[in-house]
């Protein structure tokens, strides 16, 4: 990748945004010294303009960046790196450095709780009891609440469908979880059905 570093002194801005709900996390510098630390890691280093050396991100806390992808602008002076946080990405203890009210509700946010609880098991946790059941039982969940979605579809209470479906829908995404898929990983084997 040729990377243009002379607009700013040496520096090129790298936006960072989490690679499974695309939120922009934070924004930070990097001199040819960090890009190449950032590749050869696959952690995020950045350069610090008020301390005048190379950083990485989670190196204190614990809370790395863990590099996906790197995508170059059209102009190669500023990058996007997708990233896996290990925990809260600002200094404020919040998930992203732009506070957490921008956050959009959304499948692969849903997701993400759901493998939290899977992580954490927190207790009066209606996911948490459905991991304690095991394989089995998330399945026949998923079951049932296709069952249930298909009865509500011949009717015509639009509440009781939708009711059905966001069932359906959040009871796959811990049937995922459970064996370890993500979302993505589905919304993939459908790009690959629509261009065949």
């Amino acid at each position: 990748m040729n990377l243009d570093f002379n607009k700013l002194n040496g520096l090129i801005p790298a936006i960072i945004q989490d690679y499974n709900t695309k939120e922009v996390l934070m924004l930070g510098f990097m001199n040819q010294e960090a890009y190449e630390k950032t590749i050869e890691k696959q952690r995020v280093t950045f350069y610090s303009r008020t301390r005048k050396q190379l950083w990485t991100k989670g190196e204190t806390s614990g809370n790395y960046l863990q590099v996906k992808k790197i995508i170059p602008d059209c102009d190669n002076d500023t990058l996007l790196i997708m990233a896996k946080p290990t925990g809260p990405v600002c200094h404020t203890g919040n998930k992203t450095c732009f506070g957490e009210s921008g956050m959009e509700f959304d499948l692969n946010y849903l997701q993400n709780i759901i493998n939290q609880r899977k992580k954490e098991m927190p207790v009066n946790s209606y996911t948490t009891k459905l991991f304690e059941k095991g394989i089995n039982k998330i399945a026949q969940k998923v079951g049932e609440e296709a069952v249930e979605l298909i009865i509500e579809a011949k009717d015509h209470n639009d509440d009781l469908f939708l009711n059905e479906a966001a069932d359906l829908i959040y009871h796959l995404l811990v049937l995922l979880s459970a064996k370890n898929y993500e979302l993505k990983e589905v919304v993939s084997v459908l790009e690959k059905r629509h261009k065949n």
